[in-house]
């Protein structure tokens, strides 16, 4: 295992880049598996959970070329279906959250799919029942075998019709989609998700042949179809690093500009940044935040305290509450952050609260920070990243600290964020990585 050694107190200036987003590269890989023909993906992140998936797709008898480092095609006209339900591949998917997401593509296409109940983060309950209860709508058998964690679908023929989903989850209706574009007649999805990412989902398999409308929406229509063609899609900007990059230099800048932020997709970040006192400047599709000696934070129009809450689109993403409460600490004011979708994402804060952070935890969805003002630099700590999102809080937590801090387990870094410490030193970081 490897960890990072952070020598705290450096400021920030310079430009930085975003990666392609991870969450959307998750899903358009896997809509890959929908046709036999070659599809061409631009700007996917060189990060350890999309090469994981990248390497299943492969085991499975996927064609992969890779053109460069972010570029690659995939050709699934040869699968090995007999490989897809075997245990070793059941194995490689318990590791992989992502795996999930090939499960709707395996039903359209080939009308069964078997797959582990997928790993990933360690951040509470993260059901899968608004996936399968979308299958089910759409006719298919569902098996689970609790002794070896499977879960196994089947149906001659997907029929298309309405549904109502329990919950906007974002890859619960990723998959649906996925499966609904080659059911027979038309399906109505209602209360769907309807971020950024599903929109591109939505492109790129309009562009391979499918119908569908209502994109952008929480009410979307797809008209099946009998089989897909091959297309070439960008990814857009990853939105949770672009708020990793707008609260470091919040907290540790000397002027830093994020370029090519993909700024109209960014929803409602920047103003929740904002309501935390922090300067974002938008320049064409970049943004530059400034250095701030203060930043304050806002209270509601009656006085009261500031309350930030994570919702689905076009409310604020759940994987940017931990950026957002390390930079609070700083701020001169008071914040409610209320964490309402996972039950153990705000677990992370006894370790600020060990770095000398002012955080009081209600319980596990709510905690009020209370700002320094800078009047008192974070102490540097030893910290273990318990998931991608707290790593890069913890991160940013160090960084901003006065003394020397280590950060273990950042293969959950990794997870979500490409060559972080090469990128973050270019702009005057200190950050080492070494063998824990």
């Amino acid at each position: 295992m490897e960890a990072f050694v952070i020598e705290g107190g450096h400021q920030l200036s310079g430009t930085i880049t975003p990666q392609g987003a991870k969450n959307e590269a998750l899903q358009v890989i896997s809509a890959t598996l929908l046709t036999d023909d070659p599809v061409t993906i631009h700007n996917i992140p060189d990060i350890l959970d999309v090469q994981n998936l990248i390497l299943l797709l492969k085991d499975m008898g996927v064609k992969v070329t890779e053109h460069s480092r972010n570029d690659y095609t995939f050709q699934a006209d040869n699968l090995n279906l007999d490989y897809i339900e075997s245990q070793d591949f059941v194995q490689k998917c318990s590791h992989l959250r992502g795996s999930v997401l090939m499960i709707g593509p395996l039903l359209g296409r080939f009308h069964k799919a078997t797959v582990a109940k997928p790993g990933g983060d360690k951040i509470g309950r993260r059901r899968l029942d608004t996936h399968f209860l979308g299958f089910k709508y759409l006719g298919a058998d569902f098996v689970a075998n609790e002794g070896n964690g499977t879960f196994h679908l089947e149906a001659k023929q997907l029929k298309g019709c309405y549904m109502l989903l329990d919950e906007a989850s974002v890859t619960g209706t990723a998959n649906i989609i996925m499966a609904a574009v080659m059911a027979e007649g038309t399906t109505t999805i209602y209360n769907s998700a309807c971020e950024p990412y599903i929109q591109q989902l939505c492109h790129m398999l309009n562009a391979m042949g499918a119908n569908i409308s209502g994109i952008g929406s929480n009410l979307i229509t797809i008209v099946g179809t009998k089989s897909l063609h091959g297309t070439e899609h960008t990814i857009l900007a990853d939105m949770i690093e672009v708020g990793s990059f707008i609260g470091m230099a919040a907290m540790c800048g000397n002027g830093v500009r994020i370029k090519n932020a993909c700024v109209k997709d960014l929803g409602i970040i920047p103003d929740t940044f904002r309501r935390l006192g922090v300067k974002i400047n938008v320049e064409g599709d970049d943004l530059v935040i400034p250095r701030q000696e203060h930043y304050v934070i806002d209270s509601f129009m009656d006085g009261t305290i500031m309350t930030l809450a994570d919702a689905p689109w076009p409310g604020l993403t759940p994987d940017l509450i931990s950026v957002l409460l390390v930079v609070a600490t700083q701020a001169k004011g008071s914040v409610l952050i209320h964490q309402k979708m996972f039950e153990s994402r705000l677990f992370f804060v006894d370790k600020l609260i060990d770095m000398g952070a002012q955080i009081i935890l209600c319980d596990p969805h709510r905690a009020v920070v209370i700002g320094h003002d800078r009047a008192h630099q974070l102490r540097a700590g030893k910290m273990s990243s318990p998931d991608i999102r707290a790593g890069i809080a913890l991160l940013i937590a160090a960084m901003s600290a006065d003394g020397v801090s280590r950060i273990s387990n950042i293969a959950q870094i990794d997870r979500g964020y490409q060559d972080i410490e090469q990128r973050l030193n270019a702009l005057g970081a200190k950050i080492t990585r070494v063998d824990d």
